[in-house]
């Protein structure tokens, strides 16, 4: 039987600090943490790469441990430069919120917010919309230039002779200010966030003198490095309609189809283990990869849910049936809308498809050969072999 400490501890894990040792122990002592990670509202979907961190969290809900799922509406209005080499574009705060309104609902498809030890949902403009400027520059007095200098994205902005504006500078103390404010015991969140968690750690030991864990989950990244979620063009969201979603987890690249059965469901690890090692061995992909669909739709929605998705799979996609509705894709030319609409993640990527004669005008059965096609308002597209979709004209 799995030891459910040990499972906390490394399932989806890439670094635990100070260490996994120091946790572990106050563990097994009997011990329940509060513990958050942050979610900062700049669209109004949450994806696989906020799925990771629900899934953590609510294995700690699950040991009993007090849960707090906080909402960055303040943050939020800045955008985490972390991964970006432009600037982000500031939002309004009604922009924010409105984003932010569907939150809880995706979220409950994998946290509890009610009954026995629910989550706890914040909002970090509760303490950050109340700091004075002078209160701010205290705080921010806490930590150094040089600590902050130091980081990756900023040496390699300033590298290429790209600005780095306060704002994004100031980021970081904003979201280090959180775990104060929660006054938590440990904090969560994917790799790319560690820069911000470790900082929020140091301003802890330097203003409540107390010591914070700091677990960083895996990223889901194909064999190039590319993120797959909302930021790169190729999301897949929670509330996603069942059948869309079965055929976006169909498009994974394979080499991420164990990770995500590790990271995205609650399967075993040793079901995990066996897909990593007859993948390994050169099964077919596809047969894990409707695994992993049903289970992840079982689990996001219910079984009925999972049974029709990949029933309709199966009769749209490999006997290659065309579904009576499909989603619509928005745009001023068909390459633009296919991209903006995420059926594909990129012009390249479109581009490619075209010369590959893979892009088909369903209505008339003609292949497309111009990526700048403005077609018909209403035209029908096969994109790839999985994708469809419905051209609605919008001018710029």
């Amino acid at each position: 039987m799995t030891d459910p400490i040990d499972e906390l501890l490394t399932r989806g894990v890439d670094k635990i600090y100070p260490s996994r040792e120091e946790l572990e122990k106050i563990l097994r002592s009997g011990r329940k943490l509060k513990l958050y990670q942050g979610f900062d509202p700049t669209g109004d979907k949450l994806h696989i790469g906020h799925m990771v961190g629900l899934r953590k969290l609510a294995a700690w809900q699950a040991l009993g441990h007090r849960v707090v799922f906080l909402i960055g509406d303040s943050t939020g209005m800045i955008g985490d430069p972390s991964g970006k080499t432009e600037t982000r574009k500031m939002l309004s705060k009604d922009v924010v919120l409105k984003n932010a309104e569907k939150y809880k609902a995706q979220a409950g498809k994998i946290l509890r917010f009610d009954g026995e030890n629910p989550v706890e949902i914040r909002y970090n403009s509760e303490w950050l919309d109340k700091l004075s400027g002078l209160e701010f520059m205290r705080i921010a007095g806490e930590l150094s230039v040089q600590q902050v200098i130091k980081r990756d994205l900023f040496k390699e902005r300033t590298k290429q002779g790209q600005d780095v504006f306060m704002n994004e500078f100031l980021y970081p103390v904003m979201q280090a200010y959180d775990s104060i404010a929660l006054n938590v015991d440990l904090e969560l969140g994917g790799t790319d966030q560690m820069f911000n968690m470790l900082m929020g750690r140091k301003l802890m030991r330097h203003m409540l003198k107390k010591e914070k864990f700091v677990m960083t989950t895996l990223l889901i990244v194909d064999a190039t490095g590319r993120k797959i979620g909302k930021t790169e063009g190729n999301a897949i969201a929670l509330n996603d309609d069942p059948k869309e979603l079965f055929g976006k987890i169909m498009s994974l690249p394979d080499e991420v189809v164990a990770q995500c059965f590790e990271c995205l469901t609650t399967v075993s690890m040793d079901k995990v283990k066996e897909v990593t090692k007859e993948m390994a061995a050169g099964t077919n992909p596809m047969k894990y990869k409707k695994e992993l669909a049903h289970q992840i739709i079982a689990e996001l929605n219910d079984e009925n849910s999972a049974r029709e998705a990949e029933e309709t799979f199966t009769r749209t996609f490999q006997r290659g049936e065309i579904p009576e509705k499909m989603e619509e894709m928005k745009g001023d030319t068909l390459m633009n809308a296919a991209v903006a609409n995420g059926v594909v993640s990129s012009k390249t990527n479109f581009r490619k498809l075209v010369e590959e004669n893979a892009v088909t005008n369903l209505d008339s059965g003609d292949t497309v050969l111009d990526p700048n096609l403005i077609p018909e308002s209403g035209t029908r597209f096969r994109i790839g072999k999985k994708r469809f979709g419905k051209f609605i004209v919008v001018k710029k």
